[in-house]
């Protein structure tokens, strides 16, 4: 095995496992936070956690990391051997999320293709001071520890056997980290296999046989047992303490075990099938398998095109009246297959919100320390799942929203405790599925949204487009959503630049969702999106304009119908508008929007598609209604996107006789009916 094949498996071990790591950590830091202590419990996962990431980043000579994460778990070998009575919980929390931050930072340097080579000096050299300061403050702890680790002197020899979890794969680079978090605590180190780097087929060995290794130590058992206990994935191991007579005989001592050893596994290997069957369900009692998201990508577009393929197939236009009854049985089962298919590929991309939702929690900390408020963050439903591609999109407008919340909508205490709540805000972050949807929640208890002080800003920037007596408080609250809006007058850390809230509308309408907003003055506000729970196939309503054919999301369609001419009406600006049950909504033809020939323009010979978006109604108008099918989206291709920005449109699709279906945005074309200057 090459170098770099051998680094790039490990690599990207490295980083998957250290990401799940440092979320784990920054999880621990911020639940003891809140209760100013550190149980025991948490300092022994603490030290676990930070161990294993210096082994890790040592054996990827990841340097700096390595420096770091060595000072932080001095201060946890310190924390957990000596239980010192006098610490400053505070400032350790400090100190553990800059290292926590510090090593992100590294992880997405090597991501990008560089490296992990921040200068570490000074936050190291502050938390060896912080380690040297927490000994002059427990005075006593420091002489009990020097007593309790006095080293045990004596060279003893052991033998050990490492199982891995079952499902974890790359057993063989799991077993060189061991070797790695050994070295330097013992000597004259023999392992089987012993070409673990250069034969991917000896993860097969470990698997079935365990990690085999003998070595020399003047360190404690218990001490041996503390380094592997601290490896990752690890199911089980063995560890046993040999007595060896002399020193001139334990070189030939240990080579008998080894060679022991090593009879044991040729006798294993040799056992029947139905024993070594056995032996993997007894071990195998583990279901679950990382995955890499690029074959899962890759699996979601072989769906997509089984369910193209299969609509090709059954909407054959060659079967066009004819009746063929075995066809069509077949063709049942088909689909029953491939949409059993389709959900359980769908259901595998599906993941919770949990880690997105738990992101929030160092959001809120360390905004209220800087603006020195107190807000507490309440979880609810984080367990609600979503496509994975949907959770990349939502990330960064959710930590938006709950920062403004912090910033603007949580009061100080003395104006809570004046406008008679309680000193700390709170903020609530909800999930909730609703059939095809998710709908999140930010709600916090603050001063709510200011109606007066929105609507002279609107005027200020030119976005009433009616009547002021008009508009209602929820058109009058989006436009805080509006690019370079802001009621701050005074430009701080967090706000004030009317940067972000217009990138929240941005990112949930890249994928289809919307944003509503509503806010009561002294009471809060409410901020709610609504997303789908995918983005990959959707249920679509497919129209013909002309020669040209679009779709329509299902759940953005209202309703359907036939207009009648006198329900037609014509502003004095050339709009036009319908009036249904007393409402009047305005009109988009989509043949003049994208420019197609049809001869349908008479009102009364298309068909009216009412459609929905953010709680606004407007009418499309079209030819006629094809049908409703599933699709697979596409996004548009390269070459048209460089010659222009289509508005409108999401993206196209493979209909099942081969013609392509243009997927409409129905954000964007409610942007050109606002444009038009009525709104629904």
């Amino acid at each position: 095995m090459s170098d770099d094949q051998t680094l790039e498996p490990m690599l990207d071990m490295y980083l998957f496992e250290t990401g799940q790591l440092l979320e784990q950590l920054e999880q621990i830091i911020l639940s003891n936070e809140k209760s100013d202590r550190y149980d025991l419990t948490s300092i022994d996962e603490i030290f676990r956690i930070i161990h294993t990431i210096k082994g890790a980043s040592g054996m990827m000579m990841f340097d700096n990391i390595a420096i770091l994460t060595h000072s932080i778990e001095d201060v946890f070998f310190y924390l957990r051997e000596v239980k010192p009575s006098n610490v400053d919980f505070i400032k350790l929390s400090d100190l553990l999320l800059a290292g926590v931050d510090f090593i992100k930072d590294g992880l997405e340097n090597v991501r990008e293709g560089g490296k992990a080579d921040n200068d570490v000096s000074l936050l190291d050299t502050t938390i060896k001071n912080y380690l040297e300061a927490l000994k002059q403050v427990n005075p006593d702890s420091v002489k009990t520890a020097k007593t309790e680790s006095v080293s045990v002197g004596k060279q003893s020899f052991f033998q050990a056997t490492i199982f891995f979890e079952a499902g974890c794969e790359m057993e063989n680079i799991r077993a060189y980290t061991i070797l790695d978090n050994l070295k330097n605590i013992v000597q004259n180190i023999e392992y089987i296999p012993d070409n673990i780097m250069e034969e991917d087929a000896t993860a097969e060995i470990i698997r079935k046989e365990g990690f085999k290794l003998s070595f020399s130590t003047e360190h404690s058992r218990k001490e041996i047992e503390a380094v592997l206990s601290n490896t990752i994935l690890l199911r089980d191991f063995e560890l046993e303490e040999m007595q060896v007579p002399d020193e001139e005989n334990s070189v030939q001592h240990k080579q008998i075990i080894l060679e022991d050893q090593a009879d044991k596994i040729l006798v294993k290997k040799e056992q029947s099938s139905e024993v070594r069957d056995k032996e993997n369900f007894s071990v195998g009692h583990q279901s679950m398998i990382s995955v890499d998201v690029i074959k899962l990508d890759k699996l979601m577009d072989l769906v997509g095109e089984l369910v193209i393929s299969e609509a090709m197939v059954t909407q054959n236009p060659d079967l066009k009246g004819l009746v063929l009854d075995n066809f069509s049985k077949a063709a049942r089962q088909l689909g029953k297959i491939t949409g059993d298919i389709q959900d359980t590929v769908m259901s595998i991309r599906m993941v919770p919100l949990t880690t997105t939702f738990h992101k929030m929690y160092r959001i809120v900390r360390d905004m209220c320390k800087k603006l020195h408020k107190e807000v507490q963050l309440e979880l609810v439903g984080e367990a609600t799942e979503v496509d994975k591609n949907i959770i990349e999109h939502i990330a960064d407008p959710l930590m938006h929203l709950i920062r403004n919340a912090v910033d603007h909508g949580i009061e100080c205490s003395e104006e809570r405790v004046a406008a008679g709540k309680r000193a700390d805000g709170k903020i609530t972050l909800e999930a909730k599925n609703a059939g095809n949807d998710v709908f999140i929640l930010i709600k916090d208890d603050g001063r709510g949204l200011d109606k007066e002080k929105i609507l002279q800003r609107a005027r200020e920037n030119g976005l009433i487009r009616k009547l002021e007596s008009e508009l209602t408080d929820k058109e009058i609250f989006s436009f805080v959503f509006a690019p370079g809006f802001s009621t701050n007058k005074e430009v701080t850390e967090f706000s004030g630049r009317g940067v972000g809230m217009d990138v929240v509308i941005k990112n949930v309408n890249s994928i289809g969702g919307v944003v509503l907003i509503d806010s009561n003055p002294g009471m809060g506000t409410t901020i709610t999106l609504k997303i789908p729970l995918t983005l990959a196939i959707v249920d679509g309503m497919t129209i013909s304009v002309g020669d040209a054919r679009y779709t329509v999301p299902i759940t953005a369609i209202k309703e359907s119908f036939k207009a009648k001419e006198s329900h037609l009406v014509v502003d004095p600006d050339g709009n036009e508008m319908i009036m249904i049950r007393g409402q009047c909504y305005p009109i988009l033809r989509i043949h003049r929007i994208f420019k197609v020939n049809t001869t349908i323009t008479r009102f009364t010979d298309g068909i009216i598609i009412m459609v929905e978006n953010e709680s606004k109604l407007f009418c499309l108008f079209a030819d006629e209604l094809i049908g409703e099918q599933q699709v697979v989206v596409k996004a548009l291709p390269s070459y048209i996107k460089n010659i222009r920005h289509v508005e409108g449109l999401a993206g196209c699709t493979l209909l099942g006789d081969g013609s392509i279906s243009l997927i409409l945005d129905i954000s964007g074309l409610m942007q050109r009916a606002s444009s038009n200057g009525v709104d629904g």
